[in-house]
């Protein structure tokens, strides 16, 4: 750190008194020094309703030059979209302004109906091909770190331990990115899988157990840290459920607890609050927590609820909704994760259609 700058910081292209109210951590022991928030790829897809790219890449640009340097995407989101759209948006971005990270093994495809559905393949040779577009669509020659996503889709961990992670060895040999890292859902996956493998892990990628609904990520952040693992939080909102707007279609949730959101939404609604900021400063003054905490941005009004809470905290107002929804709302969910689902709904042949 420069004072209190990031190693990210580029004069001229910064606006310095954004950078300087922004909290970094380092993430693990990579050497990286990461912003409070980063940037979540997937929300420049079809996956959370209509997007405008002009819009996204003004809001990327913003979401950077105001300090956030952590930026996540993969080829799952979008089929490539979310990758091409920051390929677009990162070409007038200094390249040491930021760190970026992207995903193999998880990939689209098109069910019979036209519907969107998901194939996962962590085999060698679908994993250099996945690194190779992945980097022609992002116009770079090597991420920052490169992850295997959503491991526990996996018959076993076996083909994840003895083929995917040695490839990414030599992807890293290679250049092409830095440092690996895993993602996803389950906890005790992510633990094993830590645990076991003998390539250098730097990184998980855990997404909505660090939420005011689920906050078993808590439970394993001390076994990650004693291992310099730099853990990553995704999907703070739960990916839509914890906003006003609410969840999309395919959410897994359990369904009493989407209706529990909604009525948590409705109540902040009629207050002139939005739930996604009481999510996002759940998740920034639990401690201890993650590195780094990734939101879902696809225009500069989202990302304006966000920093302000990064940079201005709640108001009393806001804290004493957060404390009723809690009360009358939050505290009845019973059903706090959706572990096992979407891999029971693959084995049986009916997958989430996106």
């Amino acid at each position: 750190m420069n004072g209190d700058l990031p190693p990210t910081f580029v004069q001229g292209f910064h606006d310095e008194e954004a950078v300087r109210k922004m909290k970094y951590t380092p993430l693990g022991d990579t050497g990286l020094i990461v912003s409070q928030i980063g940037i979540g790829g997937a929300g420049f897809t079809n996956l959370y309703g209509k997007y405008n790219e002009d819009e996204v890449i003004a809001t990327i640009h913003t979401a950077l030059k105001s300090g956030i340097n952590y930026i996540d995407t993969a080829p799952f989101y979008g089929n490539g979209s979310s990758e091409e759209i920051l390929g677009k948006a990162l070409k007038t971005v200094p390249r040491e302004a930021y760190y970026i990270a992207t995903k193999v093994a998880r990939y689209v495809v098109t069910n019979p109906d036209k519907s969107v559905g998901v194939k996962f393949d962590y085999t060698a040779k679908s994993t250099l091909e996945s690194v190779d577009q992945s980097l022609k669509l992002l116009g770079m020659n090597a991420v920052d770190i490169i992850q295997i996503h959503d491991i526990g889709f996996s018959e076993n961990l076996d083909i994840v331990l003895n083929e995917c992670l040695p490839t990414l060895e030599e992807v890293v040999k290679k250049g092409k990115a830095r440092f690996i890292g895993v993602t996803d859902y389950s906890l005790s996956t992510l633990k094993e899988c830590i645990q076991r493998s003998k390539v250098k892990i730097s990184s998980i990628l855990n997404y909505a157990r660090f939420t005011l609904t689920d906050d078993a990520l808590s439970e394993y952040l001390e076994f990650f840290k004693k291992r310099n693992v730099g853990v990553i939080n995704g999907a703070v909102h739960q990916m839509g459920m914890l906003t006003n707007f609410g969840p999309q279609p395919w959410h897994p949730a359990h369904e009493k607890t989407k209706q529990i959101c909604k009525q948590a939404g409705d109540y902040c609604k009629t207050h002139g609050v939005e739930l996604g900021q009481l999510a996002l400063y759940h998740a920034l003054t639990k401690q201890p927590g993650p590195a780094v905490h990734l939101i879902g941005l696809n225009n500069r009004n989202i990302l304006k609820f966000n920093l302000d809470i990064v940079h201005n905290s709640l108001s009393d107002k806001h804290l004493e909704i957060l404390k009723d929804i809690n009360q009358k709302f939050l505290s009845k969910v019973e059903h706090r994760n959706w572990e096992g689902v979407e891999k029971e709904a693959l084995r049986k042949g009916t997958a989430l259609k996106y």
